[in-house]
């Protein structure tokens, strides 16, 4: 009787941390300070580790307004199989979670759940950015432009490896140079 219940106790207890070290990530670094008013405005998401959702997405754009109470209009458009495949639209709502940095967002595409979203990067100019999750199962690297330099797309897919992504993943969205 007293081995069961050790080798139970000995049981939970590995079970347990091995779900506690699997959880524990160390906290994801993020952009120090997003100017709201500077990324607004269009993305073209270049690659991405997809959701369900962004599966056999083409021409993926995601635009953000910010609206006067604090939160973010969000619209997010692709053409679903191929380039002339049907338009799909979402326009989920985001929140500013943490005010100092404004780069620790919540992504509400179905009320009450706010999905975590962080610009862990945007360069200086605002012309590209790193949409992450402290999950690190999915990740965005977008631009303002739908075509960047295959040095800047090395660049950017290194930096999501330091984040602690498994760049294996990273799949390039279809964009067609408009």
């Amino acid at each position: 009787m007293k081995f069961r219940f050790c080798f139970a106790g000995l049981l939970m207890v590995v079970i347990l941390g091995g779900c506690m070290s699997k959880n524990q990530r160390a906290p994801m670094l993020t952009a120090p300070h997003v100017d709201l008013e500077r990324f607004m405005g269009p993305w073209y998401v270049i690659a991405n580790i997809p959701t369900f959702v962004e599966k056999n997405a083409y021409n993926a754009v995601e635009s953000y307004e910010l609206n006067k109470d604090g939160t973010i209009a969000t619209t997010f458009t692709f053409n679903k199989g191929n380039f002339d495949g049907k338009l799909k639209r979402h326009t989920p709502k985001g929140f500013v979670r943490d005010k100092k940095s404004n780069a620790v967002w919540g992504m509400q595409f179905i009320w009450p759940f706010k999905g975590d979203y962080r610009i862990a990067y945007v360069d200086p100019n605002y012309t590209q950015t790193i949409i992450a999750r402290q999950k690190r199962d999915y990740v965005w690297i977008m631009a303002r432009t739908p075509v960047i330099s295959e040095n800047d797309y090395r660049s950017l897919r290194d930096q999501v490896e330091r984040l602690g992504y498994d760049v294996t993943k990273l799949q390039k969205v279809p964009q067609r140079e408009r």
